[in-house]
């Protein structure tokens, strides 16, 4: 497994580089967004750790730009510790967060969680109506038509997919998806489902992801 750490400040760099390589991780390093954003789109890396602060350009850019072309699991690690901030992040896209300064141990954890939901163990392929899901090689089409998820959209479209024809509530979706109890202050939960939508119903006539009022969504052939 190969990390990509992106943080400019030195000793925090060096602390990571050191402690998960000592870990048995393969760890490239960035000091700057740009940088990092090149050694993210130019290498395959299996996880990467974002700070926010950083020069050139910022996390939240960073991390937009990722979520543009592919679905590399990232962890926000960083100062920035609002909730604001914490909401921004996982709705751009990261799938952790976790607020500096932090234990090393609980770090390691948090990547171990985060890849081994990435290895998904099922064989049964799912389909409904041109949708195609194949959970063992993270696979999605529709009519034939490959499309790229980021982590969490693959998990949430897994989750609707599973229990296709459920009216499934935000708190349930937020629970299994983000491990997080849902907040109904805030709104990740639709964030996230208006981008799946974009890719999964968006260009096609049949839409598979329906809204059921005062609960929350369904995937199903029938609105």
């Amino acid at each position: 497994m190969t990390i990509l750490v992106i943080e400019d400040d030195i000793k925090t760099g060096d602390y990571l580089k050191k402690g998960l390589l000592e870990s048995g991780y393969n760890v490239d390093l960035a000091r700057n967004g740009v940088d990092g954003l090149h050694m993210a789109r130019e290498q395959s890396y299996d996880l990467l750790i974002l700070d926010v602060m950083l020069p050139g350009k910022d996390g939240w850019q960073v991390m937009e730009e990722i979520r543009r072309s592919c679905d590399l699991p990232v962890i926000f690690l960083t100062a920035r510790d609002q909730v604001d901030d914490r909401i921004r992040g996982l709705q751009l896209g990261a799938d952790d967060y976790l607020i500096k300064p932090f234990s090393f141990t609980e770090l390691v954890l948090r990547i171990r969680t985060l890849l081994r939901r990435g290895v998904v163990r099922e064989s049964e392929t799912f389909q409904l109506a041109d949708l195609k899901l194949d959970p063992m090689r993270r696979k999605v089409t529709r009519n034939g038509v490959n499309i790229i998820l980021t982590n969490k959209e693959f998990m949430l479209l897994h989750l609707l997919v599973k229990r296709q024809g459920e009216a499934l509530s935000r708190t349930v979706i937020a629970s299994q998806v983000w491990d997080m109890n849902f907040d109904s202050d805030t709104n990740v939960v639709d964030v996230a489902i208006k981008r799946l939508r974009a890719k999964i119903d968006a260009p096609f006539e049949r839409k598979l992801i329906h809204t059921v009022r005062s609960i929350g969504y369904m995937f199903s052939e029938q609105p």
